[in-house]
């Protein structure tokens, strides 16, 4: 490592835990160290190999600039990465070196360009546990015969194996080139270019992008078409059943583009990742990542693939700036995708699905401190993850709702259509937002007697306003319920034909605790225990640790071994904890099952399982 400028390591030492003006850029993501107004990269290009035997990526990057101070260095984020030569565009070694390193943020890299500057390539590899790259041995696939690689970038993991300025309010173009072992296939969140004669995979994307979507797989996979412009990508053994789940994926992408516009992004594909992925989706662009958990083979959990598809407007398209404005992509996109589900699959199971998660936030809500129920949330020494829950997307709907509520829905869709139209390919504000809401849909001064946006956006909690979703086919579960309370039998219970949300709705009103009998009679007649269906099954055996209900404790360790899905794992492990049983038998599990994991998801459960060791 060569020496840094010294004004940048005095400015680093010092001890405001993220934010320094020297250091933080003007536009105040507190969450990257560039200086992007300064010098700002544009273009990154990739040259890569894998190595799954030593779990490490290396090669180099070459990063394009725009300066608009030529007197600034270059100021990029990493974290446990090791870089090993800058040269700059000449050709011509540049002197570099770290900042002190920020807990959960990195360390910020400053290069010293020369004048005539315009791109530089950082030659580097990534630490043992980059925190992006997710390596996972064959038996921890669905065949069980090739490793599989996986990254995640959101927050401000692609750090950990790209040096970049890892901000969603720096936008940049891409390419890659990368090397991996046979017969192992390489697709990412780009143009599939092929593969070159000498075995090296090719990737363009000409679109630009925040970091956090510069996504990669790796393993033993194929693909099958859904439409001319639209396949699904998985496993061999995993792929049929992928297909068959995914197959109205077409249906949803014309549905979009008639409420919103044309989707921009030429093909719309997907890959079913090995169950370790944390999430149940990431919007990456040209190829979300999705959880195997959603296949349920009735395609009673598509919405998720419709949530990530409205990424490709609400997300992709138009960015928040700053993890603070996280609802502007997460509030949008669930908005828009209820929209997706009404258009495709009715308006009854749109609003099952809006109510469930109505109810859900509501629970949630209860639980969480008061700044974290702000819309547009305080981080200000606060890691991103720290604001992830159900309110940006929740309340973020339901404010959207309102505002359809309030100006009817054919100028609420004309103004949307507008805001994603006009600020394509832009990273953007709560401010941008809310200047953007007086001037097109308050233009007759009527907005503040409508809707109080400071309520909204500001406030904790949920305004006295907000619109509540109803279903009628969730009345009929209500019914159920209340024939079970007075005694009637499981067995005699009328549920044929309910579909997987009526099933959540029935589990989450059965009480917290139901007798050791009704469970047994619950299961005998439902089979819970036997699920399929992740989302079901998850529901069930949060009751089960609740009574102590023994025939689901296998399957509940088989869950929590296999699935790495981070919104399954938490209220399972939080659920165990609450007893000196349940926690000695989580610590156990947990032991056994963390390496499997993501570090997205081990940073939420180490706090849950680990916190009193």
């Amino acid at each position: 490592m060569k020496t840094l400028l010294p004004a940048l390591l005095v400015a680093a030492a010092c001890h405001a835990p993220v934010r320094h003006p020297e250091v933080v850029p003007r536009a105040g993501d507190p969450h990257s160290f560039a200086e992007p107004e300064r010098v700002r990269v544009t273009h990154v290009a990739l040259d890569l190999e894998l190595d799954f035997e030593e779990s490490r990526v290396s090669g180099s990057a070459r990063l394009a600039l725009e300066r608009s101070d030529p007197e600034a260095p270059l100021v990029l984020d990493v974290r446990d990465l090791a870089i090993e030569e800058v040269v700059g565009s000449d050709g011509g070694a540049r002197e570099f070196g770290l900042g002190p390193r920020q807990a959960g943020l990195g360390a910020p890299l400053a290069i010293e360009l020369e004048p005539d500057d315009r791109h530089v390539t950082v030659v580097y590899r990534t630490g043992p546990g980059a925190a992006a790259l997710q390596w996972l041995s064959p038996a921890q696939t669905a065949a069980g015969r090739h490793p599989f690689l996986f990254t995640q970038g959101q927050a401000v993991l692609t750090r950990t194996w790209i040096p970049l300025q890892d901000s969603p309010g720096v936008r940049v173009t891409y390419e890659a080139n990368i090397r991996a072992p046979e017969p192992l296939v390489v697709v990412m969140s780009a143009e599939q270019k092929g593969r070159a004669p000498d075995g090296t995979w090719r990737f363009v994307l000409d679109k630009p992008i925040p970091p956090y979507l510069i996504a990669l797989a790796c393993g033993d996979i194929t693909s099958r078409e859904i439409s001319q412009r639209c396949a699904v990508w998985a496993e061999p053994v995993v792929i049929d059943a992928a297909w068959a789940e995914f197959a109205d994926t077409e249906a949803m992408i014309a549905s979009a583009e008639d409420l919103y516009g044309p989707y921009l992004w030429g093909r719309y594909d997907m890959i079913v990742l090995p169950p370790a992925f944390p999430y149940g989706g990431m919007e990456n662009p040209m190829l979300t990542f999705l959880t195997p958990t959603v296949i349920a083979g009735d395609r009673s959990l598509v919405s998720l693939v419709a949530h990530e598809l409205a990424h490709s407007w609400s997300g992709n398209l138009v960015t928040n700036a700053t993890w603070r404005d996280f609802w502007l992509n997460e509030g949008f996109t669930t908005y828009f995708e209820e929209r997706i589900m009404e258009q495709v699959y009715g308006r009854e199971r749109a609003e099952m699905e809006a109510l469930l998660s109505y109810e859900g936030l509501r629970r949630e809500i209860a639980e969480l401190e008061p700044w974290a129920t702000v819309l547009h949330v305080d981080l200000e020494g606060r890691h991103p993850d720290e604001g992830f829950s159900g309110v940006p997307y929740a309340k973020g709907a339901l404010f959207l709702r309102r505002l359809e509520e309030a100006y009817g829905r054919e100028a609420f869709d004309e103004f949307l259509a507008s805001w994603f139209a006009e600020h394509r390919f832009e990273s953007v504000t709560t401010a941008d937002f809310e200047a953007f809401y007086r001037e097109r849909l308050a233009r007759d001064g009527e907005a503040l007697a409508h809707v109080d946006l400071t309520a909204w956006l500001h406030s904790t909690g949920l305004p006295l306003d907000v619109p509540v979703p109803r279903s009628e086919a969730l009345e009929l579960v209500d019914a159920e319920l209340a024939r079970s309370k007075a005694g009637t039998a499981p067995a005699e219970l009328e549920t044929e034909g309910w579909v997987t949300q009526q099933w959540l709705y029935f589990l989450e009103r059965l009480g917290s605790r139901p007798g050791g009998e009704q469970m047994a009679a619950l299961d005998a007649a439902f089979r819970f225990t036997q699920s399929g269906n992740s989302e079901i099954l998850c529901a069930w055996l949060q009751l089960a640790i609740r009574t102590d209900y023994a025939p689901a404790q296998e399957r509940l360790e088989e869950f929590l071994m296999t699935v790495g899905r981070r919104k399954f794992l938490q209220p399972l492990y939080e659920e165990l904890m609450k007893s000196e049983a349940g926690g000695a038998r989580a610590r156990e599990i947990y032991s056994r099952a963390r390496p499997r994991y993501h570090a997205v998801s081990t940073g939420t459960l180490d706090g849950i399982v680990l916190a009193d060791e």
